[in-house]
């Protein structure tokens, strides 16, 4: 029996991390858009993938760049997953050239409605759980179901006591 709490198992992302992980992603991605390799725009899911979705878009030269807004976790609960904002109709279309990017694939739930409304756009996140997998297209780095992932816009900075001493 597991007695840990979600956030107890904890993969803790630094920026740099995140930042190095997002320009791997974007080197996976490289070339395989379908407009001669190249991606007619990124959609960022917010609020997570709009650091990785801005990275990819620098390495990758793309300019046209938006943002969907799905709403699927209430603070550490998952939710039913609903779209509160779409990007541009006439850009995304069926979703073919597009390339949708995530921080992370968990259930499967936030993509699987994204892909309801833009079946031919291509998923990528930097992190992926087991259970949604299937729902994404390109990956970096796979994590068990079952660990919390802190990213580094959920952390704050704060003063720590010194391992010795007060001074």
């Amino acid at each position: 029996m597991n007695d840990r709490l979600p956030h107890e198992k904890g993969f803790h992302v630094s920026w740099d991390q995140i930042h190095r992980d997002a320009r791997a992603l974007a080197w996976r991605l490289d070339g395989r858009g379908p407009d001669d390799g190249h991606w007619k725009a990124i959609v960022a899911i917010t609020r997570g993938g709009m650091a990785p979705a801005m990275i990819v878009a620098r390495e990758l030269d793309v300019r046209t760049v938006d943002t969907i807004s799905v709403k699927s976790y209430d603070n550490q609960s998952q939710t039913d997953a609903e779209v509160l904002k779409h990007p541009d109709k006439v850009m995304m279309g069926d979703g073919t050239g597009i390339l949708v990017v995530d921080d992370l694939v968990d259930s499967g739930k936030t993509l699987e409605l994204v892909r309801e409304h833009y079946p031919n756009a291509h998923f990528a996140t930097v992190y992926a759980k087991p259970k949604g997998e299937p729902q994404v297209d390109t990956f970096i780095t796979g994590v068990s179901q079952d660990t919390w992932i802190f990213f580094p816009w959920d952390m704050a900075l704060q003063y720590v006591e010194p391992y010795r001493g007060t001074d």
